[in-house]
């Protein structure tokens, strides 16, 4: 009778635990997943620094662009040597020193703007109409001075054929200083088609 009682006893029943998954490599158990508001948060941030640092990189080029706009003009400016040379004897040098003050002239207050804004943090003019300004002025301008340099250098060749001398010489930077303005122009005017495109009145 006692066994009978021992074996009529109900069997234990053992639950097993599924086993947990591994940590996947790489992740950090330490910190929480992103909220919402944090990847918005970092999402501002990034798009802070990009609008910085186009920022800086058009007034940088507006700057160079600034100086080989005055170097042209000054070079072209003072090259007058008595006779035939003389700068303002040929139509072709009078209108790349024409081209080259106005360059001077936007480029210059281009930059003042874009100073004034990153010092102070206020805006001269409302963004909408300061992208248009930055697209179509540096397009215009980078166009003007390529044509004015692409009207002086057939002319500075021929005179070269004949006698190569310091008029020529000066001829031949002032061109040169304004192609370079051009090219600095030409990428300011890429990185406003960029700001325009993507509205960011910066």
């Amino acid at each position: 009778m006692s066994n009978i009682e021992e074996n009529s006893s109900p069997p234990k029943i053992h639950i097993e635990t599924p086993p947990t998954a591994p940590p996947a490599s790489g992740e950090d158990h330490q910190t929480p997943h992103q909220t919402p508001a944090t990847a918005g948060i970092a999402g501002i941030l990034r798009r802070w620094k990009r609008e910085d640092l186009i920022k800086r990189g058009s007034l940088g080029l507006r700057g160079i662009g600034l100086l080989f706009s005055l170097i042209s003009f000054i070079v072209m400016a003072s090259n007058k040597h008595g006779d035939w040379k003389d700068f303002d004897k040929y139509e072709e040098y009078r209108y790349l020193l024409a081209i080259a003050i106005l360059s001077s002239l936007y480029t210059g207050a281009q930059a003042f703007r874009q100073v004034h804004e990153l010092s102070t943090g206020k805006q001269l003019i409302k963004p909408r109409m300061a992208a248009l300004i930055d697209f179509f002025g540096d397009q215009i301008m980078a166009y003007l001075l390529i044509s004015s340099a692409s009207s002086a250098i057939p002319i500075t060749n021929r005179m070269r054929e004949g006698a190569d001398n310091i008029f020529t010489d000066a001829s031949a930077a002032a061109i040169s200083m304004s192609v370079f303005a051009f090219l600095c122009l030409g990428a300011s005017a890429l990185i406003s088609g960029y700001k325009l495109s993507t509205q960011s009145y910066i």
